[in-house]
């Protein structure tokens, strides 16, 4: 994330390039995010830039603004990955914008949220990029010269560069004794001191001594002296050199921090290791033997080494090592048959098969249709069958077998049966109880 350092080069570079000269086009995308997440538009910050001169552009901590000859005025924050380039500029310091500052690269740039074009010549060009969409650009209407007691800068604390006369050893210590969460944490926090960002607070605490998790008004007056006069040192530094982290001093962490290509380093060039802890999702890197607890440390820490960084988070176990003289056996996996689709019957006996299956089916819901009927029907008297090679063997009263096979339960089915119930006639053939019944059979066959 750009801290105190990066957004003073970009301060920079609009003093240089922007102040003084009028916006002839604007045109932003509408990105809810960007824009729409501090109340304002995309199409909105482009028409209050059309037309408007630049008069003025400044910064506190990890804001910055540029003023125009009528408000509203222009408040930016970079968030993650935002940025400000201009056509034919170097304003990147480090590789992520490097290769957008070459004359060939397409313009506007690629994640593009707002650019302008100003009346000169030669043009002045100017877009803001933002590929997470964790900046923030919004329209504060106010006096430009009063833009910094508007929010959201009144609510950030003073900027150890900028504001030299608020950030003073007596405003340092009043706030570092009356709290008790890690120094590290309190360093984070912008509305203690504005612009100190994760790196800043691990080079400030490295050169103090002090551990980053040792909780606040556990420190001596002398540690929290120190403390105060390398934050000021390192702050200025690294904005006097506009963040260019090539020209910082050679002792620092940041020169060490990370190894070859981007690795993590494990110790400092005069063996030091180093050592990390994550708290709350930010990680710090310090030197153990240098950066000594003094006082009380803050809960729920998890301390970790440079070389544990570099290990996968999850490890494959092991094969099991087999015994000396004993062979290895060889994992038996079973494999499915392999169907000839070329052969000529194989649709034939594919088709034969489903015929089984539905056939099969039929049989046993007619079983089960016929189970139901008899159990709803316990005054009629069903006769006993037996199964023989797939067909229904009903038995009569003599004691015959009489074959009711496939052909006539379909036929029974089918067919229309008229009854005519006449009271007092005792011979026909079919009573109204097996009338319902057959009416309930054929509907369950049926499926209604």
């Amino acid at each position: 994330m750009p801290e105190i350092a990066e957004i003073a080069r970009i301060v920079h570079f609009l003093r240089l390039h922007l102040v003084g000269k009028t916006i002839k086009t604007a045109s932003a995308i509408d990105d809810a995010n960007v824009f729409g997440k501090v109340g304002t538009t995309g199409a909105q910050v482009a028409a209050a830039l059309i037309d408007r001169k630049v008069v003025s552009s400044g910064s506190q901590g990890k804001y910055f603004w540029i003023t125009l000859d009528k408000p509203p005025h222009l408040v930016m924050h970079f968030g993650m990955t935002g940025w400000i380039q201009i056509k034919g500029a170097h304003t990147s310091y480090s590789s992520l914008y490097r290769d957008t500052d070459s004359p060939e690269e397409a313009w506007p740039p690629k994640f593009t949220k707002f650019h302008l074009t100003t009346i000169s010549n030669p043009p002045v060009e100017v877009a803001f990029t933002d590929p997470r969409r964790f900046g923030r650009v919004r329209l504060v209407d106010c006096p430009g010269d009063s833009i910094r007691q508007y929010s959201p800068l009144v609510e950030n604390g003073p900027d150890p560069v900028v504001d030299a006369d608020r950030f003073t050893l007596f405003y340092f210590q009043s706030k570092v004794r009356s709290r008790r969460t890690s120094i590290k944490a309190l360093l984070l926090d912008q509305t203690f001191i504005s612009g100190i960002g994760n790196w800043v607070a691990d080079e400030v605490l490295f050169q103090s001594r002090l551990h980053p998790e040792q909780v606040c008004n556990s420190f001596t007056d002398n540690q929290i002296k120190t403390l105060f006069e390398v934050i000021r040192y390192v702050c200025q530094t690294a904005v006097a050199k506009l963040g260019d982290y090539h020209q910082f001093p050679a002792d620092w962490l940041f020169k060490h921090r990370w190894g070859k290509g981007g690795k993590v380093a494990k110790c400092l060039p005069g063996g030091e290791p180093l050592a990390f802890l994550t708290v709350g999702g930010r990680t710090s890197c310090y030197a153990p033997g240098l950066q000594k607890k003094t006082g009380d440390v803050s809960s729920g820490v998890k301390e970790i080494t440079a070389a544990e960084l570099e290990k996968p988070t999850k490890l494959k176990k092991p094969p099991k090592k087999e015994e000396e003289g004993s062979e290895a056996k060889p994992t038996a996996k079973r494999k499915r048959k392999a169907e000839d689709t070329a052969s000529p019957f194989f649709y034939e006996s594919k088709s034969a098969t489903r015929q089984k299956k539905i056939a099969k089916a039929e049989q046993n819901e007619d079983d089960a249709v016929k189970e139901e009927d008899d159990l709803a029907s316990p005054t009629t008297q069903p006769k006993p069958t037996t199964r023989q090679r797939g067909k229904t063997v009903e038995i009569n009263e003599q004691g015959d077998a009489t074959v009711a096979g496939e052909q006539k339960l379909r036929a029974r089915r089918e067919a229309k049966v008229s009854v005519k119930v006449e009271e007092g006639v005792e011979d026909d053939p079919i009573s109204v109880e097996s009338y319902s019944n057959t009416r309930r059979r054929s509907a369950r066959l049926s499926g209604v």
